[in-house]
């Protein structure tokens, strides 16, 4: 049995139809002539779909040049010849790099050419974990068409769980070669450093949502796994600065305690080939200041930038056990609640 990483391949990466053909294929196929020469994939064009074929590595790299080249024309972001250059070199070198990565990754089948739809090829207690309320769908939707997305929404309305399951999905598919979760750590008013023990043990309790959400799905030996190959990383918010992260899923959980300083320098951590996940819920804010809150803000700046998802989960889509959504109702009259309502306002318009 040769390498299964250089098994032939064949995957179709579509673009939505109104994007303009021409800025992904180029002028007379252009860009598709230049990922031939440079990766030895052959490439067939039809309509708004390119059908790739070649060894898997080349046409995981092919693909990724294709879907950048459609995000940039969705955003009406036009390419210089040598910039589609770039891509391809960048994403042929991190095709090469992916033999390193835990086989783990992969359930074992190849699912790179199939259109995700919004469904997870995720299970938690042996059920699959999917929607289960209208804007859930809309949730799991977003995040597949967007590569920013925020959910807003109060507590058990599945903001994190489902952030969670749709990274091990993009994961597990290929889509992605590594998963971040983040938090700031601002709950009890706590400094890190005053907290005992290593960095793990300092932002366990504080990313211990999200590795709940992630216990779920993966069992204990492979999460660690994860952990020490550095495929899954925990890492406080303050620890995010100078970072550029490529092909990952970022989730920032609890954003709502981000102020608009922080949420600027996580948002521009973005790379190639990423998306970011954010969630929060304006009515359990804990900033000496709640008009600081970050979550807020880009709400307000972002609410209608391309390439940007927003999603305002409420009380119907409680999950949790019913008498969740009774508290979420007895607490509905406070300040907190108006605060969540003006950041829903702003997704929502």
């Amino acid at each position: 049995m040769g390498d299964w990483r250089m098994v032939a391949l064949e995957v179709t990466v579509r673009f939505p139809a109104r994007v303009d053909r021409v800025a992904v294929v180029g002028a007379s196929e252009r860009n598709l002539k230049m990922l031939r020469e440079a990766l030895g994939v052959r490439l067939t064009a039809k309509d708004h779909a390119v059908h790739v074929s070649g060894e898997r590595d080349a046409v995981f790299a092919a693909r990724r040049v294709l879907e950048e080249l459609g995000t940039a024309a969705k955003e009406h972001r036009g390419l210089s010849r040598q910039a589609v250059l770039d891509l391809i070199a960048a994403h042929a070198a991190e095709a090469a790099e992916a033999a390193h990565l835990p086989e783990e990754m992969t359930d074992g089948e190849d699912h790179s050419s199939e259109a995700w739809d919004g469904r997870l090829s995720v299970y938690a207690a042996g059920r699959a974990v999917k929607a289960r309320t209208d804007n859930q769908q809309h949730y799991l939707d977003a995040i597949r068409d967007n590569d920013l997305v925020f959910a807003l929404g109060p507590a058990g309305t599945g903001k994190t769980y489902l952030a969670v399951a749709a990274a091990v999905h993009l994961l597990k598919t290929d889509r992605v070669r590594k998963l971040v979760l983040t938090r700031p750590a601002v709950e009890a008013g706590e400094k890190l450093g005053f907290l005992p023990g290593d960095i793990e043990a300092k932002v366990n309790p504080y990313l211990r949502p999200l590795l709940d959400a992630l216990h779920d799905m993966m069992d204990y030996h492979t999460v660690r796994r994860f952990m020490d190959s550095d495929v899954v990383e925990v890492v406080p918010l303050a620890f995010m600065r100078g970072r550029t992260l490529n092909n990952a899923v970022v989730i920032l959980d609890e954003a709502q305690n981000t102020t608009r300083g922080q949420m600027k320098m996580f948002l521009t951590r973005l790379g190639h080939g990423s998306k970011m996940i954010v969630t929060g819920d304006p009515t359990q804010i804990d900033l000496p200041d709640p008009r600081e809150s970050g979550v807020i803000d880009a709400a307000r700046r972002l609410q209608r930038t391309p390439g940007v998802g927003f999603v305002a989960l409420d009380r119907r889509d409680v999950v949790r056990h019913p008498l969740v959504q009774r508290v979420i109702d007895a607490y509905g009259d406070d300040r907190d609640a108006e605060m969540r309502e003006e950041a829903l306002d702003e997704v929502e318009r």
